[in-house]
């Protein structure tokens, strides 16, 4: 096996990552569209005698000034084909490699839960972190059985939406949408104090695709001619990720995120995705989100954490 550092061919970077259902911090937009903000970022591809084995997508950052810290957020993804102490082996080498100064800190968050990890793969490394929960739809499932296993009073509230006759929802790769889903966001990010992803991170990552309809989704809901609620599907290979959402009274009254968020779900289910990553769980903070999430019939995801090699 060899590591090549900085690869320029986003499609095989793709076709491998889409393969092995990787997340939104590995897909090769998402590298693109931080290094269009100014963010460092670095890429390792892995490969056999014939054929890719894993990839790696780092992020880096200076802490006080002289520190290097790079981190591989939910990553590497990999080939099956590889074991618990090869991945040992290639995240030693590719911790060496990395085109770093000498004082620095390379982090590993692996995209799997502690019992899927390979027996060995973390050995050697200390876990600083504890791990990222988030809530996963399975979208290989037959329709009946994803409305099935909701909650049933999440369901209830989606059979009222559905029977809202004002209420009108489209699920499309709108640019305008998207940019008008944008201004709420940043809207609502400085009245209630939270901060994210720059909102210009959205624009970024989908003039990352040769393709518009490829990157995004927008799923929005107008009532009485006024657009109520919204939500923003992020795509990556064969899984979206929920990126932002937001809503109004009126919205909230009709119960319009339950209905956004199911015809979200048919429509990436019909452009053959596989799986909708709702993102992070805080029940402490976020309980009403969180049980939102749950609610929709999500499988609850654990992840390892995040290591530190001495």
């Amino acid at each position: 096996m060899q590591i090549q550092w900085n690869p320029v061919d986003p499609e095989i970077w793709d076709d491998f990552h889409a393969q092995h259902l990787g997340s939104l911090q590995q897909s090769w937009a998402y590298g693109n569209a931080l290094k269009a903000l100014g963010v460092r970022v670095y890429r390792a591809w892995v490969w056999g005698e014939d054929r890719p084995l894993a990839l790696a997508q780092f992020v880096g950052r200076k802490v006080l000034g002289y520190l290097s810290v790079a981190s591989c957020s939910r990553g590497p993804v990999w080939s099956e084909a590889v074991d618990g102490p090869q991945r040992r082996e290639l995240t030693r080498q590719m911790q060496r490699a990395l085109p770093l100064r000498p004082l620095r800190v390379v982090l590993w968050s692996p995209n799997e839960p502690a019992q899927a990890l390979q027996a060995g793969e973390v050995a050697g490394l200390s876990r600083v972190m504890t791990g990222y929960s988030t809530a996963y739809l399975d979208l290989t499932r037959p329709e009946e059985a994803l409305r099935e296993s909701m909650d049933g009073n999440w369901r209830n509230r989606l059979v009222k939406a559905e029977r809202q006759a004002e209420l009108r929802v489209t699920v499309e790769p709108s640019l305008p949408m998207c940019r008008w889903l944008l201004e709420r966001e940043g809207e609502q990010r400085v009245q209630r104090g939270f901060q994210g992803l720059p909102t210009g991170f959205v624009e970024a990552y989908i003039a990352a695709f040769p393709k518009r309809p490829q990157a995004f989704a927008v799923a929005s809901a107008k009532a009485g001619g006024q657009t109520v609620a919204a939500m923003l599907f992020l795509r990556h290979g064969a899984v979206a990720s929920y990126h932002i959402g937001w809503s109004n009274e009126e919205g909230r009254r009709l119960n319009a995120h339950n209905l956004l968020l199911w015809r979200g779900m048919q429509y990436l289910k019909s452009q053959g995705l596989r799986a909708l990553d709702l993102g992070g769980l805080n029940t402490r903070d976020l309980a009403g989100i969180s049980r939102f999430k749950i609610g929709a019939g999500a499988q609850v995801v654990t992840l390892a954490g995040t290591f530190f090699r001495p």
